[in-house]
C-alpha cells in the first residue's frame, strides 16, 4: 500500500495528493472532489506514511493500520465513520485489538475510517506490496525555479579563492550634485 504524496492538512477536510512542490509550498489536489490549490509552508502538512497509531507495544503505521481493515472488509469500504463512539470503539477492537485504548481518543478513529473509505474509493489502497527499486521519484517544481536552465558544467573559482561575477548589463556611472560648503 503506496501512501506517498498523499498528506492531510490540519483545518482542512479530507486527504489531499501531492502534485507538485513551489517555492513557498506544495499544489495539492483534494481526493475527494479533485479541486487544486495551494498548500503554503506555514500549514500543518502530514504525510500519511508519518503517521502511526498507539499500541500497547511499539507504534503501528497507519500504513499497516489500513491495511488490517483492508483485509478485515475484503476490500470494500468501512462502516460509517458517524456511527456512534461505542461503536467505532468496538470496530477498532476487532481489526487492532491491540490499540492503546488510553492514547487513541474516539476522534482519532473516526479519522482513520474516514480515510479508509476515502483511500478506498478512489482506488489508491492495494493488496500489493510496494516494489523498491532504489529510485525515487521527484515531484516536479513549479514557479520561477522551474524555468531557470541549469548550468551544464561547473565553472572553477580563479586562484585566490575569489568569486568573479560576470553579468551582460553595462556599467552605468552615477552622479550626484554635491552640496556646495557655503552658508
Amino acid at each position: 500500500m503506496d501512501l506517498s504524496g498523499v498528506i492531510s492538512i490540519s483545518g482542512m477536510s479530507g486527504l489531499h495528493k501531492v502534485i507538485a512542490q513551489t517555492k513557498n509550498g506544495v499544489i495539492v489536489e483534494s481526493l475527494a472532489d479533485k479541486k487544486r490549490f495551494p498548500a503554503y509552508s506555514s500549514s500543518r502538512i502530514s504525510a500519511l506514511e508519518d503517521i502511526s497509531i498507539y499500541t500497547k507495544g511499539e507504534d503501528m503505521p497507519l500504513r499497516d493500520a489500513l491495511g488490517k481493515i483492508f483485509e478485515k472488509e475484503k476490500g470494500n469500504p468501512a462502516p460509517d465513520h458517524k456511527v456512534s463512539d461505542k461503536e467505532l470503539l468496538t470496530y477498532m477492537e476487532t481489526v487492532i485489538p491491540e490499540y492503546d485504548k488510553d492514547r487513541v481518543h474516539t476522534s482519532d478513529v473516526r479519522k482513520l475510517i474516514n480515510w479508509y473509505n476515502l483511500l478506498q474509493k478512489t482506488d489508491l489502497l492495494t493488496k500489493e506490496p510496494k516494489k523498491d527499486d532504489g529510485e525515487h521519484t521527484e515531484i516536479p517544481k513549479v514557479g520561477s525555479d522551474a524555468e531557470k536552465p541549469k548550468p551544464s558544467a561547473k565553472k572553477s573559482a580563479p586562484a585566490g579563492g575569489k568569486k568573479l561575477m560576470k553579468t551582460d548589463a553595462p556599467k552605468v556611472k552615477v552622479v550626484t550634485a554635491r552640496k556646495s560648503g557655503a552658508a
